[in-house]
């Protein structure tokens, strides 16, 4: 369920935080502070759907901080993974997909910051900021890439490729380096990774167990460790340079 509490407003951002993140990055920071004062701010607690697949797109987001799962869910009811958005992204750009309501549930995988504009806004910010134009449907075509790439990877590759790339792929998005590897730098579950990976929670248990012994990984609670990422590679099928 969507979390319908009251917004919390956050202190007035400077400009100057956001001058790297698309679709701010080609624009002047006179242009960014119009573009934040048009903003709502809020922080979400872990594991709240910041917005309904299905449900009007009377917003669109930029994720500040956490992580935003995207989740969708089938004709029989099974709920699928359809990718992650890290901070510095947009999110919930239903009009930049010709949609009046969302095509898929956010859902926070970590304690998250978001800003968000009402949706009317965004043919305005289209037109009137061409570097915003520019960046915003680089980042939808780098979506849309990445989703034809997991099409592919269900279609043709067997179970422990698909759960070997999504490991690379969280790692290369998310990862950050601790002693033992490169950790997912958000909370994960075997039962996250499953419904990433079109697999079951036993499969994926079974595999994280192998690998563990094996010491390419270390996984503990909603936490994955990536040990030893060139032999999760070699598994994964990619090609090596």
């Amino acid at each position: 369920m969507t979390d319908n509490a009251p917004r919390k407003t956050l202190p007035r951002l400077d400009e100057s935080l956001l001058t790297h993140m698309p679709p701010f990055s080609r624009l002047e920071r006179r242009q960014i502070r119009e573009i934040l004062d048009q903003a709502s701010s809020r922080r979400y607690d872990a594991g709240v759907a910041v917005f309904d697949e299905g449900a009007p797109a009377e917003r669109f987001f930029m994720l500040l901080d956490g992580y935003i799962r995207v989740v969708r869910v089938t004709a029989t009811g099974e709920q699928v993974i359809a990718l992650h958005i890290p901070a510095g992204q947009l999110f919930g750009i239903a009009r930049a997909l010709g949609r009046d309501t969302y095509p898929a549930t956010a859902v926070t995988a970590a304690e998250s910051i978001a800003l968000s504009w009402p949706m009317r806004l965004w043919d305005e910010f289209v037109r009137q900021y061409d570097g915003f134009a520019t960046e915003t449907y680089k980042t939808v075509g780098q979506r849309i890439g990445e989703m034809n790439t997991r099409i592919v990877e269900m279609a043709t590759q067997q179970v422990e490729q698909r759960v070997a790339n999504a490991l690379l792929r969280l790692i290369n998005q998310t990862g950050r380096k601790v002693p033992e590897g490169i950790e997912i730098d958000f909370p994960i579950t075997r039962q996250d990774l499953s419904e990433l990976t079109g697999t079951t929670l036993h499969t994926v248990s079974r595999l994280l167990s192998g690998w563990e012994k094996q010491g390419l990984v270390k996984s503990g609670r909603k936490r994955i460790v990536v040990c030893d990422a060139h032999r999760l590679v070699v598994i994964s099928g990619a090609q090596l340079p």
